[in-house]
């Protein structure tokens, strides 16, 4: 708040500018060209209708300037601004005695520039020494529901992929999908809520305290937490896809059968409202939805509030959850799917010549992001360390990747700016690679320009096991990315018999896990829309 850091309004470049526009006006010592100048320059993004222009000039102006500014003040009654006019006998400190000197000679205005800089510098935290680490992982897979059961299946080549279970689909094309066959949320979600809410937010919901779990956070290290500084952004491509669903069948019989959670139950931002409802968190709390890149979005946007001082702990990633008619039909529509329905545990097959589409996967994945301090002063276990990451849009098609690969290229590039190292450490890829005739293509072709001369990088796709998740892909690879790094194990790609044309094989992991040192590693994940997300992690040292 402006005011807040002292107990004079000087704390506040608005006011400091008002105070020099002022001296300006009444001493006749400024150029009213400069006063505009440095208004349109929008160094304060603080405003305030009280404060946007004053009526008269003069010593009317001043009585404005008085009256606005000390509203500004936490303290008004002792306003040091009020001495500036005589109204009080309160000695002048340093910057007032600058600004009156100024005032009578007519450089208030370069006076008031250089406080504002001043105190631009006072204020700014000191973001570049907060490093983020991860210290817990949740999932909710067709794999497992436990990191190292679901990471364990990754290595053994498991597959998840199964006929659909959940409702009839005899009739459609695509009768296969990664579908989580048992789920409970006892312990976890309050039975009236588990009948009403989407598997999303039930998923979500039971992924991000698993999460909490996993990295330690029990009642009493929760007591000590500033809620006011913890934080919960985990997205969702589709939302309530079900609920909306079952409302419009509600509808054809009468508004007065809907459920009355169908709004705020099929909003992606739901589910992290709820999830921090329940944990008391009063830090950032918000849902991104950008496709199948949300994930990344998520975890990105997360650390990046950390790395402000904005918060310390951050609840992260995604969860979807559209096995549902409308949901399978929809994207049958696109012909994005696999009809390889004989044999689902082979549909899903990144890079391979014979692939036909993705297959639908659901579930979550949590990752507890934590400033490093926090998390080494309360003891906790660190998995791995964030670097950074970044977002770009192909700016090309609805659901096409750009022939050139420039926009992959160009967020691939600009990640490894972020986290500050050079693609030589990169030796580990976690790739988006959904089983696409031109996706998986073109994320190689720029893999291969990025980091092809490499010849310890390693890459692999978690979805020839699990299938896609949409908005919950890139959580649930960045918790086998992690479990990576921290076993030194990569898990197999499965289903890589007859590799596309100008596919490298030394760069692909074979069909069985294989070992490997992970220096850096890189998850890469896009969604329609031409949105495409890279993030880094490496071991923490």
């Amino acid at each position: 708040m402006v005011g807040a850091a002292s107990s004079s309004c000087y704390a506040s470049p608005l006011c400091t500018w008002f105070v020099a526009a002022c001296m300006s006006v009444s001493h006749g010592g400024g150029d009213s060209r400069q006063a505009v100048a440095f208004k349109s320059t929008g160094r304060s993004r603080r405003s305030n209708s009280k404060c946007s222009a004053f009526p008269g000039s003069g010593s009317s102006v001043q009585h404005a300037l008085v009256t606005t500014c000390n509203q500004y003040s936490n303290n008004s009654s002792s306003n040091a601004l009020s001495s500036l006019f005589g109204s009080n006998s309160v000695s002048l400190n340093r910057n007032q005695r600058r600004l009156n000197r100024a005032a009578s000679s007519g450089g208030a205005m370069a006076i008031a520039m250089d406080m504002d800089k001043e105190a631009m510098v006072i204020n700014k935290p000191p973001t570049e020494q907060r490093r983020v680490v991860v210290t817990g992982m949740g999932v909710e897979t067709s794999l497992g529901h436990d990191p190292n059961t679901f990471y364990e299946n990754l290595l053994q080549g498991n597959s998840g992929i199964s006929q659909i279970e959940n409702f009839d689909c005899s009739e459609f094309p695509t009768r296969i999908a990664g579908e989580i066959k048992s789920f409970s949320t006892e312990g976890w979600v309050a039975p009236k809520l588990s009948k009403r809410m989407d598997k999303f937010m039930l998923y979500l919901l039971t992924a991000g305290k698993k999460a909490l779990v996993d990295g330690g956070v029990t009642e009493e290290v929760m007591a000590e937490f500033d809620k006011a500084k913890c934080g919960v952004l985990i997205g969702s491509a589709m939302g309530g896809m079900k609920v909306f669903q079952d409302a419009i069948e509600a509808m054809k019989i009468s508004y007065k059968k809907m459920n009355p959670f169908c709004v705020p139950f099929a909003t992606t931002n739901m589910g992290s409202a709820m999830l921090a409802l329940d944990l008391g968190w009063m830090g950032p709390n918000y849902s991104i939805s950008t496709a199948c890149a949300t994930s990344n979005f998520c975890i990105l946007n997360s650390a990046n509030h950390i790395i402000k001082g904005e918060a310390d702990v951050m609840l992260c990633g995604g969860s979807d959850s559209v096995i549902i008619p409308i949901g399978l039909g929809g994207f049958v529509a696109c012909r994005a799917l696999s009809q390889r329905n004989n044999d689902p545990t082979k549909a899903s097959r990144p890079w391979d010549s014979n692939r036909d589409g993705f297959v639908m996967g659901e579930g979550a994945g949590v990752l507890l992001l934590e400033e490093l301090e926090h998390a080494k002063k309360r003891g906790a276990t660190i998995y791995a360390e964030f670097l950074g990451g970044s977002f770009t849009c192909d700016a090309y098609h609805m659901t096409e990747p750009r022939p050139d690969g420039a926009g992959v290229i160009l967020c691939i590039e600009r990640a490894l700016a972020d986290a500050g190292i050079s693609k030589e450490q990169i030796n580990y890829i976690n790739a988006h690679a959904t089983s696409t005739p031109a996706g998986d293509l073109k994320e190689y072709q720029a893999l291969s320009h990025c980091f092809g001369q490499n010849p310890e990088l390693k890459v692999n796709s978690t979805k020839s096991m699990i299938g896609h998740l949409l908005g919950a892909a890139g959580a649930v690879e960045a918790v086998a990315t992690v479990q990576a790094i921290r076993t030194g194990w990569v898990h197999p790609n499965i289903n890589l018999e007859s590799p596309d044309n100008g596919v490298d094989t030394k760069l692909l992991v074979g069909p069985e896990k294989e070992r490997l040192n992970i220096k850096a590693a890189l998850s890469n994940s896009f969604g329609f829309g031409g949105h495409n997300s890279s993030i880094i992690f490496a071991p923490y040292k």
